[in-house]
């Protein structure tokens, strides 16, 4: 048995997790390799490699002639006697390599080729090990600034974190442990290219999936995410088990769930709601922390019209639009807020409800917000910071002014 070539195969197999056969054929390769730079051909060249003990033989097939004309190729009779005294002419005989008798180059050759090799399987088990976690996510260490680009560790290999992928206002130290999203996983001849990123909107369901067992086992489905990197996210979920609530599952006790996903990412607000299969309800989940009066969706346009009182118009709308367009983002609907008094100068509210108030209407203004919404268009809107808290005005009437009269006492 060949020990040492044995054990050096258990090393690399253990630690580079290379197979032993791929290393025992790249062996083989790398001896044909020298035998033709040391004879000028290979055609004739047999190696014979045992698995189990790691043993090899090389030989070269040699024709038996009475006139030698190729010696890489022929053997006379005479020489072939030494060998086995039952060849003949026309025979072919298996003439013993010597690999030590290989010259410096050869050698040279030959080592050079299993280590391209190792270099080639390093390579393609880094890849696999990858590309399973595609649409996962990892965790790295920063490493430093490349510009504006991060370099990220994430142990076999390296990541660079681009600047479109970042969150801004996001600052990293050297040697800081963050979670990121494989987005894909390339592979080039210098090695897997891991594209990772912290903004996208999956990030946020797999740190759900790895803090609620509920999420990861099943029961309860992430349908939708919509997400502003940085500031907010809206999720929408529902539960395959009803005796399961869902939006409780995932903030748990005290909020402990909800919270370690915010923690790790760094203070963005996280709504969740709960989806459902009527268009609909579904909006009004989605324009969460606003009051709704009424939503009147259209499922084959994807538009809604929403209604909602007039101190809740700016919450609904949200800080610079962004309530509007995640909900818009999340359902997949168009969504067209009014406030009430707009809606009753536009005749849009439903009939019932008209009656009951005893209101006519006219027509009024309309307003679409949505993902096309324009920066700036809603900072006319006051009343609502961006926070979940927010005041609703209270009606008041000033005080009639009363007149004192003296009037004579007796």
């Amino acid at each position: 048995m060949n020990t040492e070539l044995m054990e050096a195969l258990t090393i690399l197999e253990k630690e580079k997790n290379i197979s032993k056969d791929v290393m025992m054929d790249a062996i083989e390769n790398s001896l044909i390799s020298a035998c033709k730079n040391h004879f000028g051909t290979a055609e004739n060249i047999k190696v014979i490699m045992d698995r189990e003990t790691c043993d090899y033989a090389v030989y070269a097939e040699k024709t038996v002639v009475e006139e030698v004309t190729n010696p890489a190729l022929e053997i006379s009779l005479e020489e072939a006697e030494q060998i086995d005294s039952a060849l003949q002419i026309g025979d072919v005989a298996q003439i013993p390599v010597q690999s030590k008798e290989f010259g410096r180059i050869a050698t040279q050759n030959a080592k050079n080729l299993i280590l391209q090799k190792i270099r080639e399987e390093e390579r393609k088990v880094v890849f696999d090990q990858y590309f399973e976690k595609e649409k996962d996510i990892v965790t790295g260490i920063v490493q430093r600034y490349v510009g504006k680009n991060i370099s990220i560790n994430l142990g076999r290999a390296d990541a660079m974190l681009t600047e479109n992928e970042q969150v801004k206002g996001e600052v990293f130290k050297p040697t800081e442990r963050i979670k990121l999203y494989v987005v894909e996983v390339k592979n080039t001849p210098r090695g897997p290219k891991i594209l990772v990123s912290r903004t996208h909107p999956e990030l946020v369901k797999r740190l759900f999936e790895a803090e609620v067992a509920e999420v990861r086992d099943g029961t309860v489905e992430i349908k939708s995410i919509a997400r502003e990197a940085g500031s907010r996210t809206k999720m929408a979920v529902w539960s395959n088990d009803p005796n399961v609530d869902p939006v409780g599952a995932c903030v748990g006790i005290n909020g402990a769930r909800v919270n370690a996903v915010v923690q790790e990412l760094r203070g963005e607000k996280i709504d969740i709601i709960n989806w459902d299969e009527n268009p609909a309800l579904l909006i009004e989940n989605a324009l969460s922390p606003a009051k709704v009066i009424s939503v009147m969706a259209d499922p084959e346009e994807k538009v809604a019209n929403v209604i909602v009182p007039d101190y809740q118009l700016s919450l609904a709308i949200g800080k610079e639009g962004q309530n509007a367009r995640l909900a818009a983002r999340l359902t997949g609907y168009k969504i067209d807020i009014k406030s009430e008094t707009q809606a009753i100068e536009a005749g849009d509210l439903p009939e019932n409800y008209m009656e009951q108030m005893g209101l006519m209407g006219e027509e009024g203004y309309t307003g679409d917000y949505d993902d096309e919404y324009e920066e700036g268009a809603y900072d006319d809107y006051d009343g609502y910071d961006g926070s979940d808290e927010y005041d609703v005005p209270e009606e008041t009437e000033e005080p009639e002014e009363i007149e004192f009269v003296e009037t004579d006492k007796e």
